[in-house]
């Protein structure tokens, strides 16, 4: 072939080649965006209303399982973190649904939040949503399991911790008519018959507030919680006390950290933590209230210089009435439910509490909680 058609020959297919490119290239832009327009209309409208009203949780996924929304409630019970669902048994649940096309209704026992030893129980109903989505509703089933035992535990520890103060109260009531007389020993039977009044209210008042972390779930409608208003809220109302004492109480580290929950619950649990520090602490020491965040957790420490715990009760101090020196309990006036409040309220949060300490050389308590991601609070349309 005579070589002055090869140029001509050549630049005819690449014009040819090109046009081809061009004409496959806006075709599949086109079909793209009718797929795009074609999924977004396969969401009813208004579903991001829908779930924001819900008490319980909801959850919408798109066909990748990522998650597209969801309530304040699944955000709560620990049920999607970093834009996806974090348990297992509720994937296999919306695979199955994808395949069959079936609305399904389970009941699932799962672990509450990353870590911890706290469990829920819901009833999940998993079911399809247009066209190509997933809807994801889950109705909070735990305090029916809850009920039964803590009826019966707090049939027991009431019983047997309420005896004591009664049995004194009633002792110092006949002391006191039998010196009716004595205006001194009146006066002195009077002041330790209303410190065993004020230690009577205390444990009627802390077994009535455990019994209800225990017994229902409160987080129905979480808000986000900024920790450092919760520790400015723990150190003030512990101030007098610990001044009082003479011991220094200071806070610091990591400012901004944020989760989802109770603030009033978050404040009572590490005020008990700072009051049980302060409490145990010698005069002139420290107790330090210390936050940090990082990769999605926020944790609150308390130190104290105190006089530590034995290793063999570290296990069981987060225990209902459990009291490490019932002596000093007694000359304290300490319930032995502090701590066991402290850690029912970090569960229902979907963190665990934990402590360090050495005899001799104080203790340290540490909560862990789940931060508020700015996904999630995107999520909720909280402004961060």
């Amino acid at each position: 072939m005579d070589s002055t058609w090869l140029v001509p020959l050549s630049l005819a297919f690449g014009l040819f080649v090109g046009a081809g490119t061009v004409i496959i290239t806006v075709v599949a832009a086109r079909r793209g965006q009718r797929a795009v327009d074609v999924v977004s209309s396969s969401v009813p409208d208004g579903i991001d209303q829908v779930l924001d009203a819900l008490e319980s949780a909801g959850v919408v996924l798109d066909p990748s399982n990522n998650v597209i929304k969801a309530s304040p409630g699944a955000l709560a019970f620990g049920l999607v973190y970093n834009g996806s669902l974090v348990h297992p048994e509720l994937i296999k649940l919306v695979d199955k649904v994808r395949r069959k096309g079936k609305t399904i209704v389970e009941e699932l026992h799962l672990a509450r939040g990353p870590f911890g030893d706290a469990n829920i129980y819901l009833f999940v109903r998993v079911a399809r949503l247009g066209a190509r989505y997933v809807l994801v509703l889950a109705e909070d089933r735990t305090e029916s399991y809850r009920l039964d035992e803590v009826r019966r535990d707090f049939v027991a520890n009431i019983s047997h911790e309420l005896k004591t103060p009664i049995g004194a109260v009633s002792l110092l009531a006949e002391a006191m008519a039998e010196a009716s007389d004595d205006a001194v020993q009146v006066r002195k039977f009077a002041k330790r018959l209303t410190k065993e009044s004020e230690r009577l209210t205390r444990i009627t008042r802390e077994i009535i507030e455990l019994s209800r972390l225990q017994a229902a779930d409160v987080l129905t409608k979480p808000d986000l919680v900024d920790i450092d208003h919760v520790v400015a809220i723990a150190i003030d109302q512990n101030r007098v006390a610990a001044d009082s004492r003479r011991v220094n109480l200071v806070s610091g580290g990591d400012a901004g950290a944020e989760v989802y929950g109770d603030e009033p619950l978050l404040a009572v649990a590490l005020h008990n933590l700072v009051a049980n520090a302060i409490q145990y602490s010698a005069k002139g020491s420290r107790v330090g209230v210390g936050v940090s965040h990082e990769d999605g957790i926020v944790e609150i420490a308390v130190t104290d210089q105190g006089v530590g715990i034995p290793e063999e009760d570290l296990d069981r101090v987060f225990e209902r009435f459990y009291r490490i020196d019932p002596a000093r309990s007694r000359h304290t006036g300490g319930s032995g439910l502090g701590l066991s409040i402290v850690k029912h309220v970090v569960q229902n949060h979907g963190g665990d509490v934990r402590v360090w300490s050495q005899p001799g050389s104080g203790s340290t308590f540490t909560i862990r909680l789940p931060e508020a991601s700015s996904a999630s609070a995107a999520s909720l349309g909280e402004e961060q």
